[in-house]
């Protein structure tokens, strides 16, 4: 059991597989950052219907969740190069890790998609209706009325994808990304110790993964206790101007 498993190996590879996290990191930031942006514009295109891009946006987000990673790593790495080379633009000079960002990036957006255009039709429509009739464009709508209650209610599943990111970067290595568990692999190649490589990855993972349930679920217990501390409701307009109207004919 000793020649097939040996704990010190595991803290003796763990600093080597440390040294590749900010890869791993790198690539969970620019893909959630990019699955942000464009996420919260393809959640406005469907909510909109705006013509057209709708209906791609549809299709886009489809394909997207009823295909695994892995699938989309080799698409984007394969395919998009030959599609390139088609129209004479070279790209085999790119870095790998480029494919990687815009893979899980394309990924993250179409999930978080989702989940602010859930979090958007979660408001109810009269707050839409009397954001209108008090004068507010339907920008002002977003930014003061509706963006607010979309960010407490889209921020635990914007967290569980965030960490579920986390873990599917264990993919990047496929391509011949040096990420955590590319460097894991490594050594395993290297001393014929694979399986200390990947628990050492995995006590990494997890650690992370902790941290990052515990940043969130801190935001929401945050959110939720600034929702309780609202101000006391003021008397409606409609309903002030009928009291005054009393008063004066009194």
């Amino acid at each position: 059991m000793s020649a097939f498993f040996q704990w010190q190996l595991v803290w003796e590879y763990f600093p080597k597989i440390l040294s590749a996290l900010p890869v791993t990191l790198m690539i969970v930031g620019v893909a959630t950052i990019v699955g942000l942006i464009f996420g919260i514009l393809l959640a406005f295109i469907r909510v909109e219907k705006v013509p057209i891009l709708s209906q791609l946006a549809a299709v886009f987000v489809s394909f997207i969740r009823g295909t695994p990673i892995l699938v989309q790593l080799y698409v984007v790495y394969y395919g998009v190069p030959a599609l390139l080379q088609m129209i004479q633009v070279d790209v085999s000079s790119w870095n790998k890790i480029i494919f990687i960002y815009i893979t899980y990036g394309l990924n993250t957006a179409a999930f978080q998609s989702e989940t602010f255009r859930a979090a958007i039709l979660s408001v109810p429509v009269t707050q839409k209706e009397a954001s209108i009739a008090c004068g507010l464009t339907k920008t002002q709508m977003y930014r003061q009325v509706i963006l607010p209650q979309v960010v407490r209610v889209a921020l635990p599943a914007f967290g569980t994808t965030t960490i579920a990111l986390l873990q599917d970067t264990s993919l990047a290595f496929t391509i011949g990304v040096v990420d955590v568990v590319g460097k894991a692999r490594a050594i395993g190649a290297v001393t014929f110790h694979t399986l200390e490589g990947y628990v050492g990855a995995a006590i990494l993972f997890i650690t992370l993964s902790f941290i990052l349930e515990r940043v969130f679920t801190g935001l929401e217990r945050r959110m939720s206790f600034s929702k309780t501390k609202q101000p006391a409701a003021k008397i409606p307009l409609m309903t002030w101007s009928k009291k005054q109207q009393k008063i004066k004919t009194t």
